[in-house]
């Protein structure tokens, strides 16, 4: 038994997050056995993920502030720490903080901390995001 090192914290890659995003990797570093990895992310207020997919799938812990999470087909749930959001196999989501506060989650996927495990795709367009707010803020 260890305290692992811990990495330092980096921004979150522009191809991959719309604002200032950053992540601190907790678990999954290449050449591991176990294919479970685990990221701290920190999203300042508007801040989100570009629309991504997990193969097996994504659990989100969030910790701090007021967390979106969008799908494809328009839903959008609104969390707050303490909550844990789950999203399946192939779905294409996105998530973020709120336009008024910060976000932190802790995020668990099968891959590696470097966002392998995730396929990427095209950023949440600023009329989405505001929609999504929209849709957000009336099921609260």
């Amino acid at each position: 038994m260890n305290i692992e090192p811990r990495a330092p914290t980096r921004k979150g890659p522009a191809g991959w997050f719309t604002g200032d995003v950053y992540i601190d990797a907790v678990l999954g570093r290449k050449g591991e056995p176990s294919r479970i990895a685990c990221g701290w992310v920190h999203f300042t207020p508007g801040a989100r993920t570009a629309w991504h997919a997990h193969a097996v799938g994504q659990t989100l812990l969030i910790t701090e502030g007021i967390a979106l999470v969008g799908t494809r087909d328009g839903r959008v749930i609104v969390a707050r720490p303490g909550q844990v959001v789950y999203t399946p196999p192939g779905e294409e989501h996105w998530h973020g903080a709120a336009p008024d506060n910060f976000m932190a989650h802790v995020a668990l996927y099968e891959g590696t901390a470097d966002g392998d495990g995730a396929t990427w795709l095209e950023h949440l367009t600023d009329e989405q995001y505001a929609a999504a707010v929209a849709r957000g803020h009336r099921t609260e």
